[in-house]
């Protein structure tokens, strides 16, 4: 069967689409490397795209099962497949900064956000608290007035942020929709769900929704 047709995770034994899973392949040295591109020639095998899933595949010895054969496997693979991921969003989020399509800055994500342009919001691991709170204020007011969710990560340093987008001090970003915009959407899901984590947008939605309920109860 074409491997491509046949996207099995080697760990679970099911099917998934292409973004739920992560491609790995032997290179010449018999070493164990992903494919996040799903180009790289050779046989491959599928794994679900999430760290505890990759690490499982290693430690038990399910790659050299999957490819037939004496692989290598580094013990570093799970942090190799972070650091891929973290440098693709990272790396699509100085082309959307190019394009225009990153506003800067607290002032300017609320505004952002509350004009329902953003697609998703960043926040460096070394955000304040309060600041976060505001930002989060503004997300739950656009979905109440019938706008849309926008997802917030934490998943990057002040650091890197601000290498990416050529910036100091980056604390807070907003990335606008755009084809720009739709990569780092995509890649940074990937990132965040590799990293077994989820948006806050579906607790956002929720209480936005309690908060409706709870008002029209005492009307």
């Amino acid at each position: 069967m074409d491997e491509m047709n046949d996207r099995t995770c080697i760990v679970t034994r099911k099917s998934a689409e292409p973004d739920d899973l992560i491609r790995f392949v032997v290179g010449p040295d018999s070493t164990v490397f992903p494919d996040l591109k799903r180009n790289l020639p050779g046989r491959g095998c599928w794994v679900t795209a999430d760290r505890l899933h990759v690490d499982k595949a290693a430690a038990k010895g399910m790659f050299a099962r999957a490819f037939k054969a004496q692989v290598v496997v580094p013990p570093e693979l799970g942090a190799m497949v972070d650091g891929l991921l973290a440098k693709s969003a990272l790396g699509a989020l100085g082309l959307a900064r190019k394009a225009g399509l990153v506003a800067l800055g607290a002032a300017k994500v609320d505004s952002t956000v509350r004009a329902g342009k953003a697609l998703l919001v960043l926040h460096a691991y070394e955000g304040a608290e309060d600041g976060v709170r505001k930002i989060t204020q503004a997300r739950k007011a656009t979905v109440h007035i019938g706008g849309p969710a926008t997802p917030a990560y934490k998943l990057f340093s002040e650091a890197e942020l601000g290498l990416a987008l050529g910036a100091t001090n980056v604390i807070h970003a907003a990335v606008l929709a755009g084809d720009a915009g739709k990569a780092v959407a995509k890649r940074v899901g990937a990132l965040d769900r590799y990293r077994g984590g989820s948006p806050d947008d579906l607790a956002m939605i929720a209480a936005v929704a309690y908060d409706d309920d709870a008002a029209e109860d005492m009307e």
